[in-house]
């Protein structure tokens, strides 16, 4: 069994490459069950949440993401959310290979916002947005310029120092960016308003975006979280990365309990729009809107990226 510790993972998956992984995959297709949740207790009176994500390609490979996440962490000084991933041969069972599954989930989740904006961004969009200054937010800049010609990133967080932190780290790698104050006006002047924090109440809001805007919402993926008021869905047209989203999702679950949508306006899913079966923007002034919640298929994609990469050997 290989073993791929989080430098070696983050660094067999360039976006060049995850991004088409992934659109492969949706249009090809593997099996998802339904993922597993397991509530363990501590010996202390301490207790930590552990999802079990399985997903397969039938005579190919079996691969399992484990992601376990103890808010308690946080008193011992130690990162609230850890995440493995094991690789199996589709047919035999034998282990293929052991990932960082922190680094395959935040590096697939950038990815699959990237693909949906070759889709539903508009072809000539340079301007991005980033809301948020964490571990996906700060990969979202590489994902898109992997699909777009991205010229000019800015960067909002409630904390302005994260925002500028995070900027200087992209001008780093040669993209102009900077931190702004104003998230009104900011979204305003973006062609891509990307969103990847853990707000439980709206941070963008639908009077502020423009007309020919994407806006992609990578958080609120449990029923408490939201990042979009309702006037950011209406006259949208509205994509999901899976119709799960639609029942996990307090960006979805809200504007549908009040009326504002319902699930028959989506317009199509990320397997959808992989397989011709689902068409994205239409014109130069349609609103487009992604929600994603994530999906074991874009792991398991990630994981099969890792382990057939030439230098691997597998």
């Amino acid at each position: 069994m290989q073993i791929f510790d989080a430098a070696a993972t983050r660094d067999a998956l360039p976006f060049d490459r995850l991004v088409p992984a992934l659109r492969a995959m949706f249009a090809r297709g593997c099996t998802v069950p339904p993922r597993q949740v397991h509530d363990i207790a501590a010996p202390d009176g301490g207790r930590f949440t552990s999802l079990i994500m399985p997903a397969w390609v039938e005579g190919r490979y079996y691969g399992v993401k484990t992601v376990n996440v103890a808010p308690g962490n946080a008193a011992r000084g130690l990162p609230g959310l850890h995440a493995s991933y094991l690789l199996y041969d589709g047919v035999t069972g034998v282990p293929l290979a052991l990932l960082d599954g922190d680094q395959i989930t935040a590096r697939r989740t950038a990815a699959a916002s990237a693909l949906a904006a070759g889709w539903l961004s508009r072809p000539t969009a340079r301007h991005l947005l980033v809301v948020g200054a964490g571990q996906v937010a700060r990969l979202l800049p590489a994902a898109y310029r992997a699909v777009l010609p991205i010229e000019r990133v800015s960067v909002w967080a409630r904390s302005f120092a994260k925002a500028e932190a995070l900027a200087l780290e992209l001008q780093r790698t040669g993209l102009p960016a900077g931190a702004v104050r104003n998230l009104e006006a900011a979204c305003g002047e973006a062609d891509i308003v990307s969103c990847a924090t853990l707000a439980t109440e709206p941070l963008v809001r639908g009077a502020w975006l423009r007309p020919g805007s994407h806006l992609d919402l990578i958080g609120s993926f449990t029923p408490a979280m939201r990042e979009a008021d309702d006037a950011c869905f209406a006259g949208a047209s509205l994509f999901v990365d899976v119709e799960e989203a639609l029942a996990k999702s307090g960006d979805l679950l809200g504007p549908m309990a009040r009326g504002v949508l319902a699930a028959g306006d989506v317009r199509g899913t990320l397997s959808a729009l992989a397989r011709g079966q689902a068409h994205g923007r239409r014109d130069a002034q349609e609103r487009t809107v992604f929600k994603s919640v994530g999906t074991a298929l874009e792991d398991l994609a990630a994981a099969i990226e890792v382990y057939e990469r030439p230098e691997a050997g597998g």
